[in-house]
């Protein structure tokens, strides 16, 4: 009986294996773009990246990155007061290192910013406002029980979110001696939809370099703190628009290679062009990694 089954069922195969067809598709041209990515935090001048967007099938890797780059544009920032030139500064801690930053404009609570890019022989404009700051109430390190590295966890903190809708927020760590900057993790920005004017915990893993190679990005320790790190925690408050944004992105870098994923569509405040401004309340809270 098995082999009266079989049979067809190879024969089957067999022809379907032959009858192949080569089918050719052409994809339309996309138009390149600028590419905004950056924002204002309290206390400090606006620095942004400006860059065009590709293809979806064309390369992006260290040899092709400076042929994205935008190194001649005009930016200009606003607060309906003052007007602020952004001056193109190489940063060698950033993962693109042609940074436009402000000079004259530090960021205020409560205050909007408007941006203007001149790029390309396009014009592309964004706004933000950075909303009043909202600090966590404790923070405190886990040892990651599901690893087999007993001296490896995760950061946690207790927020007693403030009630009313509307609270964005975006989560920033930096390792003191070991990391050049402030890192996101993923996952890094979340409303108070679910949460308002609650009292609850909640934890995040290490955030990294974008494509890093480093031994502890690439081992047990990835997304990991380690026993003994000096932590500090940027907890800030940002817009919901904003936070669209993020999540948004989020969603589509996280499906990147399944074929069953339902399109997605980037949530920019960028008009004219793609990309993220945003305005951040930060509060910085140091911990020591300890049990």
């Amino acid at each position: 009986m098995n082999t009266r089954f079989f049979l067809p069922l190879l024969c089957t195969a067999a022809l379907l294996a032959g009858c192949t067809k080569e089918i050719t598709i052409d994809l339309p041209e996309v138009e390149s773009k600028v590419v905004v990515d950056g924002g204002i935090f309290t206390g400090e001048f606006a620095q942004i990246t400006l860059t065009n967007s590709a293809g979806y099938f064309d390369p992006v890797d260290s040899a092709s990155l400076a042929g994205y780059l935008i190194t001649n544009a005009v930016v200009t920032l606003t607060d309906g007061v003052q007007t602020d030139t952004l001056r193109p500064t190489v940063d060698l801690t950033m993962p693109i290192p042609l940074v436009y930053r402000g000079s004259v404009i530090q960021g205020q609570v409560g205050r909007t910013y408007w941006l203007t890019v001149v790029a390309n022989g396009e014009t592309v404009t964004a706004s933000t406002t950075i909303p009043q700051p909202v600090a966590l109430d404790s923070l405190w390190y886990e040892l990651d029980t599901d690893n087999t590295n007993d001296s490896l966890g995760f950061i946690w903190a207790n927020l007693n979110e403030p009630a009313g809708l509307g609270n964005g927020y975006r989560w920033f760590a930096k390792r003191i001696g070991r990391d050049d900057r402030y890192l996101p993790p993923f996952g890094s920005a979340f409303f108070d939809k679910f949460i308002d004017g609650q009292d609850f915990d909640f934890g995040y893993t290490r955030g990294m370099e974008p494509g890093s190679t480093a031994p502890d990005d690439n081992g047990p320790e990835r997304g990991r703190f380690r026993l003994g790190d000096t932590v500090v925690v940027k907890f800030c408050a940002i817009g919901t628009a904003e936070v669209e944004f993020f999540r948004s992105y989020e969603s589509i870098v996280g499906n990147q290679g399944n074929p069953f994923a339902a399109p997605g569509v980037v949530e920019t405040n960028v008009q004219g062009g793609l990309g993220i401004f945003c305005g951040y309340a930060p509060t910085l809270d140091t911990l020591v990694c300890r049990p």
